[in-house]
């Protein structure tokens, strides 16, 4: 019997987020760890109900789940959210890659312009972590939410490792968040992992990573990483590490 058809397939009352108990989770999760990532990928196609979508900020790591995705499941969406504010850069990359893995991509933007925002409540960004926090929510979570409810989105993927920072170390490989499953096929990926993926695959970098960029997000809070700099203080000014998408803060 192979890894992946080892993993059991839940009934049909097991399969809904909202009624899944807290054990059965647990061992799923005890059972996907024993697959790879594209058998993790196969596995949430086949068992997870609903329309599926991967998000993307189109950052110096995500050619790796996009290309996992690309080859696995070709058509799905994968949503971007366009804060307005992203480096020149990264909206090359995105198509780039775009083009290059034949990307169903999805972009959402804040319902009020950047412009329209700075105008009505100045650059938030540098008004301490409140400010960002608020930023966050106007910029990125809302229209990611609006995002999955307009695709009627009931399995959200993403490319969130544990080995990422001090707020990822714990996320599950499948887990549940605002009554969808939420699913990280490479939750337990090193650094080494995704380096020796993108030279086996050819993939492109981030053009920001040669220029000290670890972590990329938009041009007025992210900074690259200078010596005795911590990878966490380069985004937000050190103030915060995540921004309200994957996480409740």
């Amino acid at each position: 019997m192979s890894a992946l058809s080892a993993v059991a397939r839940p009934s049909s009352h097991a399969l809904n987020p909202a009624t899944l108990p807290a054990n059965a989770l647990a061992e799923l999760n005890q059972l996907l760890s024993g697959l790879n990532a594209q058998q993790r990928i196969a596995w949430a196609l086949e068992h997870l109900p609903g329309t599926h979508a991967l998000s993307t900020s189109f950052g110096v790591q995500s050619a790796v789940s996009l290309h996992l995705f690309a080859t696995t499941a070709p058509n799905i969406p994968v949503i971007m959210v366009d804060t307005g504010y992203l480096f020149p850069e990264t909206y090359r990359y995105a198509d780039q890659l775009t083009d290059l893995l034949g990307l169903n991509l999805q972009v959402y933007q804040a319902q009020l312009s950047s412009t329209w925002m700075e105008a009505r409540l100045g650059k938030l960004w540098d008004a301490g972590s409140d400010g960002i926090a608020r930023y966050n929510q106007l910029r990125k979570v809302e229209p990611m939410q609006r995002a999955l409810q307009d695709l009627h989105v009931r399995c959200w993927h993403a490319g969130l490792r544990r080995e990422q920072s001090s707020t990822r170390k714990g996320i599950a490989i499948l887990d549940i968040k605002d009554s969808r499953f939420k699913f990280h096929p490479i939750a337990d990926w090193s650094d080494i992992d995704i380096g020796a993926y993108f030279l086996m695959h050819d993939l492109p970098e981030h053009p920001l990573l040669q220029q000290g960029y670890v972590s990329v997000g938009d041009v007025h809070t992210t900074r690259p990483l200078q010596p005795g700099m911590d990878a966490s203080s380069t985004r937000f000014f050190g103030l915060r590490r995540e921004c309200g998408l994957h996480f409740d803060l």
